[in-house]
Order: structure tokens, then sequence, then C-alpha cells
């Protein structure tokens, strides 16, 4: 015979058991392509056609016409991969974007001028920090694609070296 003490043990012992096997660690689906839609000014972590996250960003300060040339203050436009991380970054942290492609610099030669370089998806400076999602309310990078602080933290962890980058207007 079970007494109501014993009862009520052997309750909280199936509860505890219940609950720790049926506690599967969280898996984030692994992100193979990352998308930004400038006009939307929105930047989406995908596997395969499904949305992982997504995020509202800062663009670059020139306006949303793709980038042609250094100094424009203008987000690229085109297909690029994460091609290496700057944890060290005075932007919290970065991923770089391998603009410029060929592309970019057979077109910027045409026009007889420095395609630019040096975009990436980054946080905020350091001495801006507090300034957080508020930084959205206006485009101020040099045509990087800017987060807060925090979401750039969990972008790093999602997205490996080497994902494709799509940027499109």
């Amino acid at each position: 015979m079970v007494t109501g003490r014993r009862a009520g043990r052997l309750l909280l012992l199936f509860a505890w058991l219940t609950t720790v096997a049926s506690a599967e660690p969280k898996v984030e689906p692994k992100v193979d392509h990352v998308l930004l839609v400038k006009t939307k000014h929105k930047l989406l972590l995908l596997s395969g056609d499904r949305v992982v996250k997504s995020y509202r960003v800062a663009l670059g300060r020139g306006g949303l016409a793709p980038k042609r040339r250094q100094g424009d203050g203008r987000t690229p436009e085109g297909i690029y991969r994460i091609d290496y991380r700057n944890p060290a970054s005075k932007y919290h942290l970065a991923l770089h974007i391998s603009y410029p492609e060929s592309s970019d610099k057979q077109r910027a030669q045409r026009l007889g001028v420095n395609p630019g370089g040096d975009i990436m998806i980054h946080g905020l400076p350091r001495e801006f920090s507090w300034v957080g999602s508020r930084h959205r309310l206006s485009d101020w990078t040099e045509g990087c694609i800017a987060v807060t602080d925090s979401e750039i933290e969990e972008i790093w962890k999602l997205v490996p070296d080497g994902t494709p980058v799509e940027v499109r207007q």
C-alpha cells in the first residue's frame, strides 16, 4: 500500500523523469543562405526556403541604389559570401562580405572608379551600443549592414564562414 507521503514522492519523481526525458536540447537549423532585402530593411537567415531568423537593419547612408564606387555610402547588390570574421571590430562583431566580386570590379573599372570594399554585417560602435534598436531610425553606415549587438552575436553563432549572402533591392 502506498501512503500519501510516498505517493507524493512517486508523483514528483515521475514528473521529474518525464520532464528530463522530454527535454531535448534546442537545435538551431543550419543557416545555409543569408538574404538582405534593402527596400524592406530586412536581413533573413535561411535554411533551405525556411526563414530561421529575421532582423531589421540599417544600411548605407547613400540611399538604396547599388554601390558603384568607394565612398558612395551605398550597400552593394549581388551574390557574395561570408569570407571572414572580425571578433575585434570597432562595431562589436563583424562578418565580412566578399564585396567586391569580379563583376563589381569590372563595372568599377569601366566607370574608372575604385569599387571600395570592407562591407560587413556588424553591430554598433562601442561608444553607441546604448542606442540599441533605435540605430535603425536612419541609414547611417558607409555601406554595411548594421544590427544591434545582441543580434550580431546571434548571427555570428548561426552563420558559418562561406555562407552565401544575396543582397537585392
